[in-house]
């Protein structure tokens, strides 16, 4: 292709032929993606309530950060990237809708039974179920939007959905801050007996999220266009074929986005912790604050951030979300350094303000170009390739990396500052040089799909042409 680095996209490249199952009533189709934000509220409220437990963790369990980091991150991401690409194979096949509900009931069960665990395997090995329940909402989620919404509004869509993680990890945070100041020592429990007031929150945070699972049986699952059976399904060998085609776009996109994670997940893990040990900032308030701020500026952030990129797209700049995602990682550069180096609370919760807003803005913009550059039967199984490396990067490797590089490199908890803004720096870094470097490739891909949608329509002419006769 002839098209410049930061050049217009042909018209063919944001007016391909858009699935029929996609012209339904816009008005269900936003009451679907809000029923699947309140699920992805629920799912990182589960999953994001490990930051506000990290000290008595340590003590209760008699474990080091690295072990915490295990828990927040390692633990969960390996079995949620290893079930997401499986899942995502079922979820081009199967009712996207019965996935969800199956995977929802699992992570809020395998929540409340953090809320049992006595000892560290014990943790570890619930933690790991949560992976396994959690793994099956986005690929199909993600599905069922990009088929439900019109292609012009799909990252503003797939952004709203993604402010369920923001939400969800306000919500953790806020109810970790509340719960931690109230539920001091130990409680009794009907049937559990005597538990610690960190436990009682497993509970608070787990069994709510079984009352959405009857909510989601309102969303209708639409016919797939050119499938009515599973016999018709792509294998996974030609979805790999079509990624390997592109794929120095799917490595630029999902190494550059992933190391916007890398930061995002590692400042949400340590962030509380950080204010504990380098302020000696009352949990409660660190909770509270740190909560608002996410679910506020960063819902803010990441809708802002979606809107921002269809305009830009309607404007004819179909790299748009890559253009804005090494924008962000530049921006975010500096205000790391003054969030994490700050000489005071006061500065550093000034400070994480602009933070939360740039940690919030690449997730519906990343997750919305792989949807625009995948054929429409094999954007399940390729929303769980992207999310595989977007977690194995961010949530394995981010609060690990900062654990490590506190215990082994600088030897002191009061260190966690100086890891935070090293970790979280270089990771900017390298993501504006992938994502800036992806720019042409993604356009060269959206090419590719076009003329794939064109030769699948044809063949679909000459076949029905060929009945006829």
């Amino acid at each position: 292709m002839s098209e410049p680095l930061h050049g217009t996209s042909t018209p063919q490249a944001d007016t391909a032929p858009e699935p029929a199952l996609a012209r339904h009533s816009l008005r269900y189709a936003w009451y679907v993606v809000g029923v699947l934000t309140l699920a992805y509220v629920f799912s990182y409220i589960d999953r994001q309530i490990f930051s506000m437990v990290v000290t008595p963790l340590r003590r209760d369990l008699n474990i080091s950060d690295t072990q915490v980091s295990y828990l927040i991150g390692l633990s969960f991401v390996v079995f949620y990237t290893s079930f997401g690409i499986p899942i995502g194979r079922l979820a081009d096949i199967y009712s996207r809708r019965l996935i969800i509900v199956i995977g929802l009931v699992l992570w809020s069960l395998f929540t409340t039974g953090c809320g049992l665990a006595r000892t560290f395997p014990q943790m570890l090995a619930l933690r790991m179920g949560v992976g396994v329940g959690e793994a099956a909402l986005s690929p199909a989620a993600y599905s069922l939007i990009t088929d439900y919404v019109p292609r012009q509004k799909l990252s503003t869509a797939i952004s709203i959905y993604s402010m369920g993680i923001y939400v969800g990890a306000g919500l953790s945070f806020v109810l970790g801050g509340i719960v931690r100041h109230t539920a001091q020592g130990m409680s009794t429990l009907p049937i559990v007996g005597e538990i610690r007031g960190w436990q009682v929150l497993f509970f608070i945070v787990g069994l709510p999220g079984l009352a959405v699972a009857p909510l989601l049986f309102s969303i209708r699952e639409p016919r797939r266009l050119g499938r009515a059976t599973q016999a018709a399904a792509i294998p996974f060998r030609q979805v790999s074929s079509y990624i390997f085609r592109n794929r120095r776009t799917f490595l630029l996109h999902n190494i550059g986005f992933g190391m916007l994670s890398l930061s995002s997940y590692t400042a949400g893990a340590w962030v509380p912790t950080f204010f504990e040990r380098t302020f000696h900032s009352n949990i409660r308030t660190v909770g509270i604050t740190y909560g608002l701020y996410i679910m506020t500026v960063g819902s803010a952030g990441i809708i802002g951030a979606g809107r921002l990129a269809d305009y830009m797209r309607s404007r004819g700049r179909a790299n748009a979300n890559l253009v804005l995602g090494a924008l962000i990682g530049l921006v975010w550069i500096p205000i790391h350094l003054l969030l994490f180096l700050a000489p005071t609370a006061g500065w550093a919760y000034l400070w994480l303000i602009p933070g939360v807003v740039m940690g919030s803005a690449p997730f519906g913009i990343a997750a919305a170009a792989i949807q625009q550059m995948m054929p429409p039967k094999m954007r399940g199984q390729a929303a769980a390739v992207y999310l595989f490396i977007l977690n194995i990067i961010g949530l394995g490797l981010g609060p690990t990396a900062v654990a490590a590089c506190t215990q082994y490199v600088f030897r002191r908890d009061d260190a966690l500052k100086y890891s935070l803004a090293i970790v979280t720096s270089v990771a900017c870094v390298l993501a504006v040089v992938l994502l800036y470097s992806g720019l042409k490739p993604f356009l060269v891909s959206l090419e590719r799909l076009r003329l794939h949608e064109s030769t699948i329509a044809k063949d679909a002419s000459h076949q029905s042409a060929g009945t006829t006769l």
